[in-house]
């Protein structure tokens, strides 16, 4: 038993430097082994003493001293096997086949990358009774040898040449790497080794941070899920509600006319009748005048004149007025009110609201684009000028709604908020989460409306504080010759007339940031759709003898 665990780890037993079975093997402090006199020949050659294995160097040169039992193990390693060989066994799926097994293949214990082939127990045993096949390199069994050894060379790769990163035989050392940086493949394959920790690690982290995500999209798409369905059974109940709120107001109404139409045409037949009866009487009495106006009787005519000329009296049926026309103007108002009300409502459309990286979106519904300015009045957005941003050289009037550009600088108080090289000021207002609307008179040459983050930087002396040189804020640049927009110190050139009055709606939920030119008619001038994060301070940077001033505006009821 104690042999056949020695053959099968004979190479343990090889010399790193003769490539040969230890002879008179000694240990040094490192721990390996090598053959006496093979240690001792390459210490004596070099300077320095060090483990041709590991490259460990010794500060002093090891006393070398047989190991008493490791070369007892090599004799009984090397002493003649007598008895039989182990048994053997068939190769199965999977298994390397022996190369020289005849018929039926046994099951390879050992590949020689030196021959190359692979040998069962039986046909290896030449690799170690035979003086000129101890020298071969034997490995696990292997079925790929011919990867293992050097397509030029056909040589065992046994080296690495990391300047090529390659792997390499002794032959290729020798020829073609000349002076290039080369290690054992044992050492290549430990850093390599720990690149490959490295990655799996990063793997690993990268793994489940994804599945981290994708378990919270999961979360955020069955919550997104049973938001809809609440929010479509909510809307299923205020709409099922409302139409059977019109249905009935219209069954109570369209009853109310009925009944006022019944009440009308009973009233209308009643004085029919009474009208019907005065005419018979009345025609009673005319047929009885005109047989008394042709009597020859004097007599009887002036005894029966008196009752027969007293017409009966006039009713108030008489005065009775048919009513033909049903007005019901204040209700069709109402009704047609209600009628465009679900009409917006049917083209409002769906926005994200993102508050911040870390939070969940959020959808609202919310008004399409206004398209008219008494559409655009509605979101009206009073401002005013924050004076402790204003640079030295803008002045604040008008109850800080108009800002003028002087030549001469005013001594304001050092403030961390007020710009220090270029001459702008922001409003005190933060917009966030709705819709705003403002609008300026402009005069002089070169103006720059815009709205930026609270950190847009105030102190630097560079363009990337100006309004529009930055990812924090957006801009219209106008002058008498043309517009343009400015963002992240990107440039659009917009042709339109000039205006001095322009408007600006900010859509902050939509990410939508427009300018218009306002005259008679509002005309788009340029439209920014991003994603804002932050709030927005809208503001104004002014050349010589220029003015902003905020237009006072009165928003229209909703």
């Amino acid at each position: 038993m104690a042999e056949a665990q020695l053959f099968v780890s004979q190479d343990e037993f090889t010399c790193s430097v003769c490539l040969d079975t230890l002879t008179d093997p000694v240990t040094i402090p490192c721990g390996h082994n090598f053959c006496l006199k093979c240690l001792t020949d390459c210490w004596d050659q070099s300077q320095e003493c060090s483990c041709p294995q590991c490259r460990h160097t010794f500060t002093t040169r090891p006393e070398l001293n047989r190991n008493t039992l490791l070369n007892e193990v090599i004799k009984k390693f090397k002493r003649p096997r007598l008895s039989s060989p182990p048994p053997q066994s068939n190769a199965s799926f999977g298994d390397v086949e022996c190369d020289f097994c005849t018929g039926k293949k046994f099951r390879a214990v050992k590949s020689c990358l030196t021959c190359p082939a692979s040998y069962c127990q039986t046909h290896l045993q030449p690799h170690y009774d035979v003086a000129t096949l101890k020298h071969h390199k034997l490995v696990d069994p292997d079925r790929n040898l011919n990867k293992k050894l050097c397509e030029k060379h056909q040589k065992s790769l046994e080296i690495f040449c990391k300047t090529d990163d390659s792997c390499i035989c002794m032959m290729c050392v020798v020829t073609e790497h000349n002076g290039h940086k080369m290690v054992k493949l044992e050492t290549e394959r430990e850093e390599k080794q720990r690149q490959l920790g490295v990655t799996l690690s990063d793997i690993k982290r990268g793994l489940e941070e994804r599945e981290k995500t994708l378990k919270e999209m999961r979360r955020a798409m069955e919550e997104m899920k049973m938001s809809v369905v609440r929010e479509v059974e909510e809307n299923e109940k205020s709409f099922t509600a409302l139409m059977r709120c019109i249905e009935e107001a219209h069954r109570k109404l369209t009853e109310r006319i009925r009944e006022q139409e019944k009440r009308e045409m009973e009233k209308a037949k009643g004085v029919m009748e009474q009208l019907q009866k005065e005419i018979e009487e009345l025609k009673r009495r005319d047929t009885e005048l005109k047989e008394l106006s042709e009597t020859k009787d004097h007599l009887h005519f002036l005894q029966t004149f008196s009752s027969c000329c007293v017409l009966p009296a006039d009713g108030d049926s008489l005065s009775f007025t048919v009513t033909a026309d049903f007005s019901f103007e204040d209700l069709r108002k109402e009704l047609s009110g209600l009628t465009k009300s679900l009409e917006k409502i049917s083209q409002w459309v769906i926005v994200t609201r993102t508050p911040s990286d870390h939070e969940a979106p959020v959808f609202a519904l919310q008004p399409p684009e206004p398209q008219s300015r008494d559409d655009f009045l509605k979101y009206f957005c009073p401002l005013t000028l924050d004076i402790n941003t204003a640079h030295g050289f803008l002045r604040l009037s008008e109850g800080n709604k108009k800002v003028t550009r002087e030549r001469t600088n005013t001594e304001y108080p050092d403030l961390p908020d007020r710009f220090e090289r270029w001459p702008q000021v922001l409003c005190r207002e933060a917009l966030t989460g709705t819709r705003c609307y403002w609008e300026v008179e402009c005069s002089g040459d070169v103006k720059v409306i815009g709205v930026a983050y609270k950190g847009l930087s105030r102190k630097g002396r560079g363009r990337e504080c100006i309004l529009g040189n930055n990812d924090k804020s957006w801009c219209l640049e106008c002058s008498h010759s043309r517009y343009s927009v400015w963002h992240n110190n990107q440039q659009i050139v917009i042709s339109a007339p000039y205006s001095p009055r322009i408007g600006v709606y900010l859509d902050w939920p939509a990410g939508s940031l427009s300018f218009y030119s306002v005259s008679h008619t509002m005309t788009l001038l340029h439209r920014f759709n991003t994603s804002f994060t932050e709030p927005l301070y809208p503001g104004f940077c002014l050349n010589p003898d220029c003015s902003v001033t905020i237009s006072h505006l009165t928003p229209c009821d909703h």
